[in-house]
């Protein structure tokens, strides 16, 4: 099990900090939702949890059964979908879904018709995935990290595209597969995305930058 504990952290572009004196600790088993408007820095912490991006100030550390994890090890335990994360195109369903098995299995040792069967998507198992509309698009990105064999699941936006049956779908998904994980989700205040989590993170409430210390300016 993985625990990864923010102190003080901060993330900040050019003259801009995106948020600034974050303490907060994620726990396995349990599920914290990133509240806050478009723009308010919700994927830039989560791409931070992710170790995608390090913070500019304070630390962030990743522990698993009481011992530090590198980064670059700690991805390992993660499945992330995120608007940002492209499919490749090219790809068939059944292409992207065996390269994807390759980097990270799935659970249960699922094969690839049955997470093609859970996508309910099996007319399109051969179809080029620059076919897809955007609704199922988002449906493969989801279920490829829900389903995958991790830790760690962060979740950005995942109500993007999908109708009302896909929203269900979701979360009838992340609900049946969420036991004993740490699971993060970025939302911009959409209900439907972030029912099950029991704590939350604000973005507003880290905006302030940082004191400057004046004294080294002094003579």
């Amino acid at each position: 099990m993985l625990e990864i504990i923010l102190e003080n952290a901060g993330k900040q572009y050019n003259e801009d900090w995106i948020f600034n004196n974050l303490t907060h600790t994620f726990l396995s088993g349990t599920a914290t939702v990133i509240l806050g408007s478009n723009g308010s820095g919700k994927s830039t912490l989560l791409q931070v949890v992710s170790s995608a991006i390090m913070p500019t100030s304070g630390s962030i550390a990743y522990i698993m059964k009481g011992n530090p994890v590198r980064p670059e090890h700690a991805f390992r335990q993660m499945a992330i979908s995120a608007p940002y994360i492209e499919l490749i195109e090219e790809f068939t369903m059944t292409e992207m879904i065996c390269f994807h098995r390759r980097l990270k299995p799935l659970v249960r040792n699922m094969t690839t018709q049955e997470l093609i069967k859970i996508c309910q998507l099996e007319k399109n198992a051969d179809k080029p995935l620059k076919y897809f509309s955007s609704g199922m698009k988002q449906r493969l990105k989801l279920a490829l990290a829900i389903m995958s064999e991790t830790n760690v699941l962060l979740l950005d936006e995942p109500a993007t595209n999908l109708d009302k049956a896909g929203i269900e779908w979701y979360n009838d998904l992340v609900r049946k597969n969420m036991n004993n994980r740490l699971v993060v989700v970025s939302s911009n205040s959409v209900d439907e995305e972030f029912g099950f989590c029991t704590a939350q993170i604000r973005m507003e409430d880290y905006k302030k930058a940082p004191a400057i210390e004046l004294s080294a300016f002094q003579y």
